[in-house]
């Protein structure tokens, strides 16, 4: 043996090396000389062939062994297991004269290493059946395994073990007892483990760090690091890391200059990425190019990783051209994947969809991650048919739809009131492996909302309602006071508080707004002064918004100027636009001119400031006026918003507006409409001419108002729709008086419940009422 001891350092210097092919040169001697049938020599072969990744010359080896010892047949098992091959492995294994900890270890980190945790356990406990002796090794593996599945019952057994066979003082064996409870969320269990280590390594703070990182408790993982005496750079970078991870990004910057001053640590590859990573959540482009220059200085190789953090920081920092540059000269295959995904949501930030799609259809097999992208970025572009059409492709032909993607679908729906498709989401999300995520169900809330749903959305906020999420409750309030159960919503807000449930600042437009669509005036001030004194909550526009609309719509027009006069900064163009419309009801043409100049002041091109003042003259009689407001819009070129109605039929959206004629069916729904037109008239109703915003005589009048878009909707509606059928009108403007009134009768004369949205608030039409109570 002694004689062949040159021999095998020379083969060890090969493995060290890692040239093979002067291993084989040297097994080629062996077989010249006959030493091939030195077992030791063979062994020590077998053992480079086997690591350096040339099995089969390892396989032929071993079966030409005529004595093999258990050297020879762990060296082959291990092969096989590191590689993959476990059904190999098994096989070899039970084909073992004899096994010892060494072959079993192998068999459990196998297992292992294949995902197949609760088997890597069962061989551990066949392994003490078995009296076999164990090992460090041993229990730092299975307790790895127990970590990955998180089994804290199996690895408490496991801990008594470690006790009893006295190895606790182990600290590869007590690093592993600290990973398994962190991972296991038993913080408390790990923290004990850890201060009754008698001897800590560095490993050991490391991983306690760690542990409170991936937890979220970065105050202890923050004391831990402050406690240690000795750090290396995977100390800086749990720290840095698990700021990150946790979305503390400005924190995890700070930390990496502190490392820079403080310590004589030279950031690696993970340093790197995590500080890219947060630039990139924070899109601070400048502090990113400056890692990119070090990157570039120490002649760092951006592959991995780092690549796809490097090019996501440009991406989502606004530099997309540098990303894609970066892309284009980057050879690596992992980065094409999550750094084109990186690159498309960079350009959807910025809003150029085109080359935002041309790199989706560029990438080979998007994952769900790249589809939601692009379906977000149409959504959030209002691209809202492209959305659709590419949710279609990705049911049909893509991978399986997650929660944010339904989510973003569902704000389609929204918008454009298909009641249909959000349906078939939600008995997709319902049907989906996930169920139903908060996201998903308070995007749910806002589509039947929208859609004139109001009992299938509260439906699905209580199956939340329980949970602290705010924006759901928020949701509902909102929804509830559009749809003009004002009452209900304020109801609603008081059950939140009690609750203990902190409204935020978009809860108190929805509350102060329902106070304003219920005429409860009282209690808006009320919540405004909440808002302030008891939940610390600074007014915004919104907010001043909602007041002003609280008290005009109320007639309180004097207190609507006392409240303006009394803002620290002047109200934006939705709070003039209220006051604006609240005075034609109340036919003040003063203060209405007056906030007509104010909000055109700010937005000179507002077609709505003017009709709203020539309204409002034309409320009043004073033709003359609203005459003058008219041609001063044309001879400004502003142009009046035309006024659309639509409603979807068997997926299929209808559009129409005043005197429409381009409808296929135009004659019949004409008919219709004159029909319904003669039956409300006899039924008491009273054409509201005034509506009519032209010097003409009544019965032109009447023939314009019985043409407008909402009524030709209704008249198509009941054409194509079944009786006792719900009909759902959605409009982009203010509905007007005589279509409020006329759609009352409307839906008490054909029985039929007739839900309209306007361009402000839902009207629930029933047995001649509305649920705005006249009042919107």
């Amino acid at each position: 043996m002694a004689s062949f001891t040159p021999l095998a350092s020379l083969l060890q210097r090969c493995l060290l090396s890692k040239n093979a092919l002067v291993g084989k040169s040297i097994h080629g001697h062996f077989f010249k000389t006959g030493l091939i049938f030195s077992t030791y020599l063979a062994n020590n072969l077998i053992n480079v062939y086997s690591k350096l990744g040339f099995s089969v010359d390892a396989c032929r080896l071993f079966d030409e062994m005529q004595l093999k010892n258990m050297f020879t047949w762990n060296s082959i098992l291990s092969m096989y297991a590191k590689s993959g091959c476990m059904d190999v492995a098994v096989q070899l294994f039970d084909e073992m004269p004899e096994r010892d900890s060494v072959s079993w270890t192998t068999m459990i980190v196998g297992c292992k290493q294949m995902g197949w945790f609760e088997s890597s356990v069962r061989v551990f406990v066949d392994m003490v059946w078995n009296g076999v002796p164990l090992t460090e090794f041993t229990f730092a593996n299975v307790l790895a395994a127990c970590a990955a599945m998180e089994g804290l019952s199996v690895g408490r057994n496991l801990h008594s073990f470690v006790v009893k066979l006295g190895m606790s003082s182990c600290v590869h064996v007590s690093n592993s007892l600290l990973s398994m409870y962190g991972k296991s969320g038993d913080l408390e269990t790990a923290r004990v483990v850890f201060d009754r280590l008698t001897l800590r390594s560095l490993s050991s703070w490391n991983a306690m760090i760690s542990l409170y990182t991936q937890s979220g408790r970065l105050d202890l993982a923050l004391a831990q690091f402050e406690q240690m005496t000795d750090r290396n750079i995977v100390s800086w970078n749990a720290v840095i890391a698990g700021y990150n991870q946790n979305g503390l990004d400005f924190e995890a910057l700070r930390f990496f200059a502190r490392m820079l001053n403080e310590s004589s640590m030279v950031p690696d590859n993970f340093t790197l990425t995590s500080v890219l990573s947060a630039c990139a959540n924070l899109g601070i482009l400048r502090f990113g190019e400056q890692v990119h220059a070090h990157i570039v200085r120490h002649e760092i190789v951006c592959i991995g990783e780092l690549g796809n953090a490097l090019i996501s920081m440009y991406s989502k920092s606004g530099g997309v051209e540098i990303a894609e540059r970066i892309m284009k000269h980057s050879m690596a295959s992992e980065l094409n994947l999550i750094s084109s995904t990186a690159l498309l949501e960079g350009y959807v930030k910025l809003g150029g969809l085109q080359p935002a799609r041309k790199i989706f259809d560029s990438m080979r097999n998007p994952d769900v991650v790249a589809w939601t992208a692009m379906v977000v970025g149409y959504v959030q572009n209002g691209h809202h048919n492209d959305a659709m059409e590419l949710f279609r492709l990705m049911v049909n032909k893509g991978p399986k739809p997650n929660n944010y993607t339904l989510a973003a679908v569902l704000t389609v729906c929204s918008s454009s009131a298909m009641l249909d498709h959000g349906k078939q989401i939600h008995s997709r999300a319902i049907k989906s492996r996930g169920g139903l995520s908060v996201s998903v169900c308070n995007a749910l809330i806002t589509m039947y909302a929208k859609s004139g749903n109001l009992p299938a959305a509260r439906r699905v906020f209580d199956q939340i309602r329980f949970g602290r999420e705010p924006i759901s409750w928020t949701s509902m309030i909102i929804a509830l006071a559009q749809h003009g159960f004002g009452e209900e919503a304020v109801k609603l807000f008081e059950e939140m508080l009690v609750s203990g449930i902190q409204p935020d600042h978009i809860t108190y437009v929805g509350v102060i707004s329902a106070c304003t669509h219920a005429g409860l005036v009282e209690e808006g001030k009320s919540y405004y002064a909440m808002m302030q004194n008891k939940h610390k909550i600074q007014p915004t526009s919104s907010h001043y918004a909602c007041m002003i609309d609280l008290f005009a719509r109320s007639g309180l027009l004097k207190e609507a100027e006392e409240f303006i006069k009394a803002l620290p900064k002047e109200p934006d163009a939705i709070a003039w636009g209220s006051l604006l419309a609240a005075c034609k009801v109340h036919k003040n043409a003063d203060i209405a001119k007056f906030a007509a100049e104010k909000l055109l002041a700010l937005d000179p091109e507002n077609s709505g400031a003017y009709s709203a003042l020539a309204n409002v003259y034309s409320a009043c009689g004073r033709w003359n006026d609203a005459a003058k407001i008219w041609k001063s819009m044309k001879d400004k070129g502003v142009k009046k918003e035309q006024g659309f109605s639509w409603l979807q039929i068997k997926n299929k959206v209808h559009v129409f507006q005043a005197e429409d004629v381009h409808h296929p069916q135009r004659d019949a729904i004409y008919e219709m409409a004159a029909k319904i037109w003669k039956e409300i008239k006899k039924a008491g109703f009273v054409p509201n001419t005034q509506s009519v915003l032209h010097d003409i005589d009544d019965e032109l009048k009447e023939q314009m108002l019985c043409h407008h878009s909402e009524k030709l909707a209704i008249a198509f509606g009941l054409i194509s729709t079944p009786e006792n059928t719900t009909l759902r009108i959605m409009k982009n403007l203010r509905v007007c008086n005589d279509c409020h009134s006329a759609i009352k009768f409307i839906a008490k004369v054909v029985g039929r419940e007739i839900i309209v949205r306007d361009a402000t608030r839902f009207h629930h039409f029933r047995d001649g009422l509305c649920s705005c109570k006249d009042y919107w």
